[in-house]
């Protein structure tokens, strides 16, 4: 994936302007998670799964891409079963080599 395939016509102005955000984050790979993330679930969440989203996505990128790697442990106050569901749209982080495009069509 690699941008925006949802309509965002019948979300409200809140989920638009989060939805938006989720895929200009300035790291092309925390707009792949975060991006395919609000694209599953934007319109499903709670105004409190909101603000949780909301307060994820102020952390910085190079921290969320470390934990959402795990080249950082994940800190307490997002040991949470949302940061979870965010952090499993998982993009592909290895570098595209020929070797590596050649494994992935052997599958």
């Amino acid at each position: 994936m690699t941008g925006l395939t949802r309509s965002s016509a019948d979300l409200s102005p809140r989920r638009r302007r989060i939805l938006y955000r989720c895929w200009h984050r300035g790291i092309r790979e925390m707009d792949l998670v975060f991006g395919q993330f609000a694209e599953e679930e934007i319109s499903a969440l709670s105004d409190a799964e909101l603000d949780e989203f909301e307060a994820i996505m102020g952390e910085d990128d190079h921290d969320l891409h470390a934990w959402i790697t795990g080249a950082k442990p994940l800190p307490e106050h997002l040991q949470t079963p949302l940061f979870a569901r965010v952090a499993s749209y998982r993009p592909d982080f290895d570098p595209v080599t020929t070797a590596s495009l050649q494994a992935k069509s052997e599958r």
